[in-house]
């Protein structure tokens, strides 16, 4: 794991605090009281099930919530601006300028018609007020810059004549174009083999040692998060059920939740007939059972867990928090994810 900059100021880039979003036209609840900070330089992983509410998070940091969706309570704020006040013009002027995104499938975000380098450089043109010719030389440094060999030539290729991981890279070049605050990569290496990823994992790495450029990932794969993060959220039916610094919730998990997915990621010997697997099912979306939500599955549960209506987030360490009454008195210290290997 590639730990910040020193130099990096400290400051928060992003700062979400007491975040509720609604789903079903604000008839349901599916994010609620999601709070958290990513500073200058770091870099903050999301992780958790399907539907737990992680990408509907970074959906509202970067204002494209899907029809029916909306924030109903909290606040958002990225360098002293505050993004649930925007409009659709203020979006316009901070996407692709102070606030970067890229998401799985680069292929289905690029115009197969137009070549890369054109896609690249128009923005530049548009946003930064270059010429063509200043436009086309910033592009080709870009393409550069995310590790594509022989830029020059890469500019002029159509997307077809790419693979997944090299338009991957031209996806993170068009992000960080404007030289961002912030970068949200949503699934950004799901669909790519295990060297590529690793590889483009190292490109994220170097962004930040170099830019101080702040990273927000949401990711299935532990192995991901455990190797870009400084620090890691774990949500579980729209709310925050533990976070803290990634090397310390990964081996010391501090909710059962967390451990669960530990033990279902490390799948450890390949010969082994039986995988585990996490019982039962999460919560439908607004469905709000008392005390803790995980506790219909958790082999852990007491009375206690479910004796008041909400958990808070408490205290479990520096710099770590967990919702969990009985975290003090139970041992899930848990196997580590399989590392990332180029």
């Amino acid at each position: 794991m590639t730990a910040a900059p020193p130099s990096a100021a400290r400051e928060d880039v992003l700062a979400v605090d007491g975040l509720h979003i609604t789903v079903s036209g604000g008839r349901t609840e599916a994010v609620r009281d999601v709070s958290f900070t990513v500073r200058a330089g770091e870099s903050v992983g999301l992780v958790g099930e399907s539907g737990s509410g992680k990408t509907l998070t970074c959906r509202s940091v970067l204002g494209v919530l899907p029809p029916g969706c909306s924030v109903s309570a909290g606040a958002a704020t990225l360098a002293g601006t505050d993004l649930t006040a925007l409009d659709r013009r203020g979006w316009e002027r901070l996407r692709g300028v102070r606030l970067g995104a890229v998401f799985q499938d680069p292929a289905s975000y690029l115009n197969p018609s137009l070549t890369v380098g054109r896609q690249l450089a128009e923005p530049l043109r548009v946003r930064k007020g270059l010429s063509r010719a200043d436009a086309h030389r910033r592009a080709v440094e870009l393409l550069g810059a995310v590790g594509l060999h022989e830029p020059a030539e890469v500019y002029h290729r159509y997307p077809f004549e790419l693979s997944g991981g090299m338009l991957q890279r031209v996806l993170i070049a068009t992000a960080i174009a404007g030289d961002p605050d912030l970068l949200v990569a949503d699934e950004a290496t799901t669909a790519l083999d295990t060297v590529v990823q690793a590889e483009v994992l190292d490109v994220l790495a170097r962004l930040r040692a170099e830019r101080g450029l702040a990273l927000l990932l949401v990711s299935h794969d532990l192995a991901v998060v455990a190797e870009v993060c400084d620090r890691v959220l774990v949500f579980y039916a729209g709310e925050i059920v533990e976070d803290g610094p990634t090397e310390q919730v990964l081996a010391a998990p501090a909710h059962p939740y967390t451990e669960a997915l530990l033990r279902v990621a490390s799948i450890g010997d390949w010969q082994r007939r039986e995988l585990a697997v996490i019982p039962g099912r999460p919560p439908e979306a607004g469905a709000a059972p008392p005390g803790c939500r995980f506790a219909p599955r958790c082999a852990h549960a007491a009375a206690a867990c479910t004796a008041t209506p909400t958990l808070a987030l408490t205290d479990a360490g520096p710099g770590r928090r967990t919702r969990c009454v009985r975290a003090a008195e139970l041992d899930l210290t848990g196997a580590a994810p399989q590392e990332v290997t180029a």
